[in-house]
């Protein structure tokens, strides 16, 4: 198995001032580190854009131990078309739901067991389970994706990418839990309906883990041996002040972008700011495109 750890999943955001208020207020997150680029990442980090960018990475705890999101902010984009690969994020707490419905934010009660679902201001789907979370447990639980054939995604990400199936999931024909960590965080692939193209559209996302770097020129082999797609093929990337990381990107067969990052400069890189959430705010209080009302 490859010697892999789960980091983080990347969601663009348009309304940076809104979002930022649901992840930290809504959701209860922190923010952790905040980078501010001047032109767009050599590995597409920000999409397709070649322009000034931002990204947040905001959780529950630091990143040495916790799943998190990367808040991706591309200057003057305003919003972006969501479409259905995303299947939601996953986060278990007794707090949420109550936190939104004393803010007024809307809350699409669970029924019959199923979590409550949230929508973050850009469309994202973010699934509840109301419960409490052990001491020292990441209350994010999952990520899931969509996609189009079950078993082609099975051969691809167990038999290619050496994900686990998770042993205590119900085995389902419509979807599959897998894990790098014995279940500690899941990747949740589920099925679309036979008739329902996958759209990735404007808002794609990125899923991200963390390997040895000597594993990465293996994974690189790996993915050429099994004819799949490789994005962007290894190569180092600069954030100003601090760490350097060498990645190289996949797309899975229904193009879901994958990022395998060094253990080793990414450690580096993601040591926690304290700074980070002043600086953020300052940031988000020069916006020129920020609808505050």
């Amino acid at each position: 198995m490859i010697p892999a750890r789960a980091l983080h999943y990347v969601l663009k955001i348009g309304d940076r001032a809104k979002n930022i208020q649901f992840f930290r207020e809504i959701l209860g997150m922190k923010v952790l580190r905040h980078e501010e680029f001047t032109q767009g990442c050599d590995a597409a980090c920000n999409g397709p854009y070649d322009n000034r960018w931002s990204k947040t990475m905001i959780g529950y705890g630091p990143e040495a131990s916790h799943f998190v999101i990367e808040l991706t902010y591309n200057y003057g984009v305003k919003e972006y078309a969501l479409g259905n690969d995303f299947g939601g994020l996953t986060i278990r707490s007794s707090e949420i739901v109550e936190r939104a419905r004393k803010h007024g934010y809307p809350v699409e009660e669970g029924v019959a067991g199923k979590p409550a679902l949230l929508r973050s201001p850009d469309g994202y789907r973010v699934l509840v389970e109301e419960e409490a979370v052990a001491l020292g447990t990441d209350p994010v639980q999952r990520v899931t994706l969509h996609v189009t054939d079950l078993e082609r995604s099975r051969h691809y990400w167990v038999d290619t990418l050496t994900m686990a199936p998770v042993a205590n999931e119900a085995a389902r024909s419509d979807r599959l839990a897998l894990s790098y960590d014995q279940g500690k965080f899941v990747l949740e692939l589920r099925q679309l309906p036979s008739e329902q193209a996958l759209d990735r559209a404007k808002a794609y996302g990125r899923i991200a883990f963390a390997v040895p770097y000597e594993e990465q020129p293996r994974i690189d082999t790996l993915i050429q041996a099994a004819n799949g797609t490789i994005l962007t093929p290894l190569i180092t990337l600069d954030t100003p002040g601090k760490a350097t990381v060498r990645v190289i990107i996949l797309a899975d067969p229904d193009g879901h972008e994958i990022c395998f990052v060094d253990e080793e400069g990414f450690s580096a890189l993601s040591a926690l700011d304290p700074e980070s959430n002043t600086a953020l705010d300052k940031y988000i209080g020069k916006d020129p495109f920020q609808d505050r009302s």
